[in-house]
């Protein structure tokens, strides 16, 4: 039964009116022989239009034609009688420009000789224009408020871009300070991008994430047999790091065992493997960083006083996002347009009231924590627009519930309110709320003189 339906000549175009994907034959005149009801959807022709007719009236970007000969304008199509994943823009029959995402395969009669393609087409042009929307986003914030990765034009992140070009034409050692999720480690990529040593390698560790012994060995190696489970040498992450930058993240957790071989590494610039006695020069560029107040681990006795100050000649305070209240808004919509697309919404901006929120939450976690409640709301968000109900509820209860947020909110109007020499104004501009938000701030927290 299937035999027969397969040598009745109405079976494959019957077929072929089914698919979802446009499906096109041409012979090899470049005339139209086969059109499927897809592809008169996403290209705007009816078959009637354009079977018998030459393809050149789609207007293809990527053509591949094949004429009498044999002879094909795609070399990929020539040597393979194939070609997959080719994206093309074709003109639609209404003026449309509409991007298409094509695959084509040689056809040939029974003693191997070509007589046309067939060509699959799917329609692109949603995700080609969202990308394009990205793409544009992303330029657009990198021309005024990006820096090396670094997202903000208020005036402490003003201050942190120019610490960091100087910094990056020193050798010193840098230790990069703020609180979790500040951008502690953007901040190191970018000292390396605009170093002399941006063409070598940039390795990086955090201090908190291994037991000591891998630790050790993912520093400085080991050689086969030193450990159970060492089958093999092992190249450190020092070593890997030779002639451009080490990355230490969170060096306040290094055990003290450790911190004495850094401090070797440091000050002879070589390192052993673990299991071997052989000394490996190294010529790396250090930068840590931490959450944590070294000053006062080194007073507990936790952190060695001769490798703080050997880390630290130049010492760069990344600051917290309620430093920085100004910039919520830009990096609000920025990661917004990211998880909208993510998720396949059309969310589109934030109210003024949501915003009002995320503008006065005190951001322990930071931009890390910021980003949790956009895609939180991203989810819970029924339009195109966040509401307050679609926020997290901590946003508005934590605040409520932890008593010493308030003297950190005083302690940071007073400090912007010094900066600007009183002027309320300013001070409000800069701390990224309105004149009116400012004054009943200083009410509530009687500072109104």
């Amino acid at each position: 039964m299937i035999d027969k339906l397969f040598q009745d000549p109405q079976f494959l175009p019957e077929v072929f009116e089914t698919m979802r994907d446009g499906l096109m034959m041409v012979d090899n005149e470049g005339y139209v022989r086969l059109f499927n009801r897809a592809a008169e959807e996403i290209t705007g022709y009816h078959k009637e239009e354009v079977i018998g007719k030459k393809c050149a009236v789609f207007n293809c970007s990527a053509c591949v034609l094949l004429d009498k000969s044999g002879d094909r304008k795609d070399s990929q199509l020539q040597k393979f009688g194939t070609v997959y994943n080719k994206e093309c823009r074709i003109r639609a029959g209404d003026g449309r420009s509409v991007r298409l995402l094509k695959n084509v395969v040689v056809l040939r009669d029974s003693t191997g000789g070509v007589i046309g393609t067939v060509e699959s087409m799917t329609d692109i042009t949603s995700f080609y224009k969202k990308e394009m929307e990205l793409q544009g986003l992303k330029q657009e914030l990198r021309e005024e408020y990006w820096f090396m990765g670094l997202l903000g034009k208020s005036v402490p992140m003003q201050r942190l871009y120019e610490h960091i070009r100087n910094a990056s034409q020193s050798e010193a050692p840098v230790l990069v300070c703020g609180e979790s999720g500040s951008g502690k480690n953007l901040v190191a990529h970018a000292l390396h991008k605009l170093s002399k040593r941006k063409e070598g390698p940039f390795m990086q560790m955090n201090c908190a994430s291994l037991n000591e012994q891998l630790f050790e060995s993912e520093l400085f190696g080991h050689k086969k047999g030193s450990f159970t489970g060492a089958v093999s040498d092992r190249i450190g992450r020092f070593e890997a790091s030779h002639n451009g930058t080490m990355f230490l993240d969170e060096i306040g957790d290094m055990p003290m065992t450790m911190q004495v071989k850094l401090l070797r590494v440091l000050e002879e610039k070589v390192v052993e493997r673990v299991g071997d006695h052989t000394p490996i020069p190294v010529n790396l560029r250090l930068i840590s960083a931490t959450n944590k107040d070294l000053n006062s681990l080194m007073n507990a006795g936790k952190f060695r006083e001769d490798l703080l100050y050997r880390i630290n000649s130049i010492i760069i305070k990344v600051p917290s996002l309620r430093e920085r209240r100004q910039d919520i808004p830009l990096i609000a919509f920025h990661y917004l347009k990211k998880i909208s697309f993510l998720n396949n919404k059309d969310i589109r901006s934030i109210s003024p009231p949501a915003m009002e929120v995320l503008i006065n939450f005190p951001w322990p976690g930071n931009v890390r924590r910021l980003i949790n409640a956009l895609e939180h709301s991203a989810v819970t968000c029924k339009g195109d627009t966040i509401e307050s109900p679609d926020l997290p509820d901590y946003l508005v209860h934590e605040k409520i519930e932890a008593g010493g947020e308030h003297n950190l909110e005083r302690e940071n109007i007073c400090s912007i309110l010094s900066q600007c020499k009183g002027n309320k104004t300013l001070a409000a501009k800069r701390l990224g709320v309105s004149r009116v938000t400012l004054w009943k701030k200083l009410k509530a927290l009687n500072l109104e003189d």
